[in-house]
């Protein structure tokens, strides 16, 4: 991780292991419970946890924030409550309709964390304008999950398999502007980290 282009970087003068260890527990209690605010839909509900998932990538840097949203899918596998309240509990999860985005979190972490370390996000735009692009990436695994990939794992639901109508309408589009609000709403939190950062040295 490049020194002061993540917010940990830049507040943290050492990275030991147990403040790392700290942090990743800190970050998943976090997504937790953003998770918990929600706006029921179907098949998945429309939460901040993909907001906290962007700060965390933002603010900890690829790897770390990879780690962490590891650490959050690994709580929830075990049994504790994590995910979003209308995610199956435990295992059953990831065998779930939306069982592409809990593992596409991680790349989603990295990606945000990846842009931070080359200065893309740094500003309001540049960070809002790289949430976007990583939000938009998130549906790549969403969606290949209940349209080919569930199947070929052998499971069988009434969400296996569907069409693009029906992906679209049920998994993609219900969720867009909330993406792009919880991209800016990320980008003014990470600017304004910056900004405090700024002010105090």
């Amino acid at each position: 991780m490049g020194r002061d282009t993540t917010l940990l970087s830049a507040t943290l003068t050492q990275e030991g292991l147990l403040r790392k260890a700290l942090l990743v527990v800190g970050g998943s209690i976090f997504i937790a419970l953003a998770a918990k605010v929600s706006i029921p839909l179907w098949p998945a509900p429309m939460s901040l946890q993909t907001l906290a998932i962007l700060m965390v990538g933002f603010s900890f840097g690829a790897r770390l924030g990879a780690i962490t949203v590891l650490a959050y899918l690994a709580q929830g596998a075990l049994g504790l409550p994590m995910f979003t309240p209308s995610t199956a509990p435990g295992l059953a999860a990831f065998v779930g309709p939306t069982a592409g985005f809990l593992v596409g979190f991680v790349g989603m972490a990295w990606l945000a964390g990846l842009a931070a370390e080359r200065g893309l996000a740094r500003g309001v735009i540049g960070t809002a304008l790289s949430g976007i692009v990583v939000s938009a990436l998130l549906y790549l695994p969403g969606v290949a999950w209940p349209m080919a990939v569930a199947g070929a794992f052998g499971v069988e639901a009434g969400w296996v398999g569907l069409g693009t109508g029906s992906i679209w309408a049920g998994f993609i589009a219900p969720f867009l502007l909330g993406d792009a609000i919880k991209a800016v709403l990320a980008a003014l939190m990470i600017a304004g980290g910056w900004k405090a950062l700024s002010a105090r040295g």
